[in-house]
């Protein structure tokens, strides 16, 4: 079900804006001032909805964290920051990887992520 309420708006607007994957936290953190009252319940609530009408997609990170971002992106990678914990997105990538696949199996798809330390948080 496809509904384009405030709360809605303002989720996609964080996304927008900040053009990385954000964490439940960090769009409800960035939300709340197009959506004064918003709360982390309703948050969670309709970026469900908005995984299911494919308005945002998941960025599984390792040990189980998911960011979410808006899809539509080619295929890329992410960078990890250690010190602020924030995720990058990352649009180059100019590996082979066909030749690490052992002979007779099929690559289908790949990600990377990269972690150090983003450009804010190193100075």
């Amino acid at each position: 079900m496809e509904r384009n309420t405030q709360q809605r708006r303002a989720i996609l607007a964080a996304l927008e804006v900040t053009k990385r994957p954000l964490s439940v936290q960090e769009i409800l953190d960035i939300a709340s001032s197009d959506c004064p009252g918003l709360g982390i319940a309703t948050v969670y609530r309709n970026v469900k909805a908005l995984l299911q009408d494919e308005k945002l997609s998941p960025v599984e990170l390792p040990g189980g964290s998911v960011l979410y971002e808006l899809p539509g992106h080619h295929h890329h990678h992410h960078f990890s920051c250690r010190k602020c914990q924030k995720v990058y997105d990352i649009f180059d990538c100019g590996l082979n990887l066909h030749n690490l696949v052992p002979s007779g199996f099929k690559l289908e798809e790949h990600e990377i992520l990269l972690s150090g330390v983003c450009e804010a948080c190193a100075h």
